[in-house]
């Protein structure tokens, strides 16, 4: 087979179309809204959570139907997390993948009812779905989201901001805020093959734990080291926020070596899948190499 890579271009045209039939037509009362919804999940993006979702089928022999809904479920979660993340209550951006935020094209109130809008639709979405392990998905993406997840690193970063907070509780920070979406990419995907044994999905649920802490860490790094252009966000907005990051706690080189060694450490828990998990580990370095 192909490498992974070759299948991107496919896969990223199928999420867009996936997401797009599901999110509300920009026509349908009320129509700002609808609209803001749809500025802020199609404008673009790297898709990584769907990729994951869609790397994790290929590698346990699950076929991009029976995961289009956690792929578009995930997605619609993450884009819910930015637009609330943008707001001026919380880090008061003004750019995101390289265009206004959705607070600026619209306005606040709007982009907090489309954030709102966008984190029911992707529950919605998984349970109006066929197929098997969708209640396990949706106790899975609610815990990643929630106040022992993603929303809860939130809170935690807004409270550590100028103040330098110990290693293990930025670790604590990164892995709720980034680390639990990504994970429940892997392990939604992993629900949808209910012949997998334990202990093979306990490699995955590892690997997707890694390679969440492992994809924040580099952003911390890009934030320092990245271009506006590229990136599709404000460079250096971290450090005029004060936040803690990795780079601002143990140096810029240290934070690299430190995601490199995570990385490795993600790695060796597909050993037990050998050539087949090919996508994962593509995914792996996409995440830790990237440029934006």
């Amino acid at each position: 087979m192909a490498p992974f890579k070759d299948r991107i271009p496919t896969y990223l045209s199928r999420v867009e179309d996936a997401l797009d039939a599901r999110l509300p037509a920009a026509d349908a009362a009320p129509e700002g809204l609808h609209a803001a919804m749809r500025y802020s999940v199609l404008g673009g993006g790297k898709r990584i959570r769907p990729l994951l979702c869609y790397a994790t089928g290929e590698t346990l022999g699950i076929g991009p139907a029976a995961l289009d809904d956690p792929a578009c479920a995930v997605e619609l979660i993450h884009a819910f997390s930015l637009v609330h993340d943008d707001l001026p209550a919380m880090d008061d951006d003004e750019l995101r993948r390289g265009r206004p935020t959705t607070h600026k094209a619209f306005d606040t109130a709007t982009a907090i009812l489309a954030g709102d809008a966008l984190q029911t639709l992707a529950f919605n979405v998984l349970a109006r779905g066929d197929g098997p392990g969708r209640l396990e998905m949706l106790r899975i993406l609610s815990d990643a989201t929630g106040s022992h997840g993603m929303t809860g690193g939130q809170a935690m970063d807004l409270a550590a901001e100028g103040r330098e907070i110990p290693l293990a509780e930025l670790e604590t920070l990164h892995r709720r805020k980034t680390g639990c979406l990504i994970h429940s990419a892997v392990a939604m995907a992993c629900c949808a093959c209910p012949s997998l044994d334990a202990d093979r999905r306990a490699h995955l649920d590892r690997f997707a734990a890694n390679i969440g802490l492992a994809f924040q860490i580099r952003d911390d790094v890009l934030d320092v080291e990245g271009d506006t252009a590229v990136i599709g966000k404000t460079q250096g907005a971290d450090a005029a926020h004060d936040k803690s990051t990795y780079p601002a706690l143990m140096g810029l080189d240290a934070a690299r070596r430190h995601a490199d060694e995570i990385y490795e450490s993600a790695l060796a828990e597909l050993e037990a899948f050998g050539a087949a998990a090919e996508p994962l580990r593509w995914m792996g370095e996409f995440i830790v190499r990237r440029d934006r």
